[in-house]
Parts: structure tokens; sequence; C-alpha cells
């Protein structure tokens, strides 16, 4: 049987290497994509190999408008086709309100917004029939728990907008959108084991971290079989949270 397709942006460390792993698992080709760390993505690359699936490693900078629209191309060219479009490449700006340049905001928007969008566009001219857009979202933009992060939260808030829209302008085609919003996730970003590390878990109600491998499994799900008739959903994994 041929292998479907899956492009995952920020597929080097974190959830979207936990991601890519787990597609390939599932029996999926991986292109992953990379800002910096291009070691990161081979060894990534790497694991999807040892899985029986072909990977392709990308440099993507998300911010520019044309890179993401490339990536895609390249993953088409390459791996024959695509099948499932994980929007997961991200930044983490902090800091307080005061603080924050017009340039950040633009970069950030840039980065989760507009790259997302054009992700997904630039995925639909190839999408197979049945295909799936993932978008990687923030508990933050339901709740904010704390302060210095308003900038982050709105600028994530607006993909759940983006994926209800997705999902009418695809639907038609058998083609699903999803927003998975993780929350306090162990990742080198967000370690479980730093010193704020304690006072996120008493946000949530099950007093608890997630993993990489929960929020893969949940887009592992929505990528699979019984994500057929799930669009235009948010779907929150973040220990109770936004609960």
């Amino acid at each position: 049987m041929t292998r479907k397709v899956a492009l995952v942006t920020g597929g080097s460390r974190g959830i979207g290497a936990a991601i890519a792993r787990r597609l390939a698992a599932d029996g999926f080709d991986v292109a992953i994509t990379y800002a910096q760390a291009r070691d990161r993505a081979e060894a990534v690359a790497k694991d999807i190999e040892a899985a029986g699936g072909r990977s392709l490693v990308l440099r993507m900078a998300a911010a520019d408008p044309a890179e993401p629209v490339a990536a895609v191309e390249r993953t088409v060219a390459a791996l024959g086709g695509i099948d499932v479009l994980v929007s997961n490449a991200g930044i983490a700006p902090y800091g307080p309100l005061e603080e924050v340049t017009p340039a950040e905001v633009d970069t950030t928007l840039a980065v989760h917004a507009r790259a997302s969008f054009v992700l997904a566009q630039a995925a639909a001219r190839h999408l197979s029939a049945d295909g799936r857009i993932v978008v990687i979202g923030s508990s933050l933009a339901e709740r904010v728990p704390y302060p210095g992060w308003t900038l982050y939260a709105m600028s994530k808030a607006a993909l759940g907008g983006l994926v209800k829209g997705l999902a009418r302008d695809l639907g038609p085609r058998g083609i699903t959108a999803n927003l998975v919003t993780p929350g306090s996730t162990d990742t080198e970003m967000n370690p479980a084991d730093s010193p704020e590390a304690d006072g996120e878990r008493a946000y949530t109600a099950l007093g608890r971290y997630c993993s990489p491998e929960d929020i893969a499994a949940t887009v592992a799900h929505l990528a699979g079989p019984g994500g057929r008739n799930i669009t235009g959903a948010t779907i929150p994994v973040d220990a109770g949270v936004t609960a």
C-alpha cells in the first residue's frame, strides 16, 4: 500500500518531533521543518525512517510568507503529495505588556497566524480527498492565568477562527481542519522540572503536565480514520487547565 504523506512544521523538537514520530509509526511518510537546529531535525528524520517511512528535512522561516508555501511544494515534489498538514511551528514571546514592540507583534502574528493560513492555503491545492489539517494552538488562547502572555495569547486565539473557516471552505472536498490546544507540556521550552512548573500544575484539574506524546496521540487520531467526521473543532489537551 502507498503510504500517506504528512508535513509537520516545527518538527525538530518537542511537540512537533513527537507528532512526526507518531505519524511515522502510524504509517506516514513525514516531512518536517526546522528553523535552526538541522541536526535535531535529522535525528527525527532517522526515527521516521526507522519506523519504515520516508523522511524529508526542510528549513523554514515561518515569519517569511514565501517559505511555508515552498515547504508545501517541496514536500509534494519529493514525497509525491500531501495528505496531512500539521501546522506546529511557533515562538513564545513573553514579557511585560509595556515592553512589547510593534516588530514583536508583527513577527508573532506572522509565525502563528499568517504562516498557518498560508500553509493551509498552499496545502489545499494538493490535499487529497479525505485530507486533514491540524493546527497546534495553546490553552493560553482561552485562559491566561498570569501576566506576560498577552501577545502570545492573541496570536494563538486567531487559530480558532482559522480552522472554522477552513472547515467550511474545504468540507465539500472531504477535508477536515481542527485545532489542538496543549496546556503546559514537558518540553525544552517549558520543562516539567523548572522552578515555575509547580505553579503551572496548580492551575490544572489533574495537577500534572502533559507530555509531547499526549499531544501527538490526539493529532494522530485526527489524522487517522477516527478523525474523518471531526472538523472545525478546538480540542484541548491541557490536563484540565481550561476546565
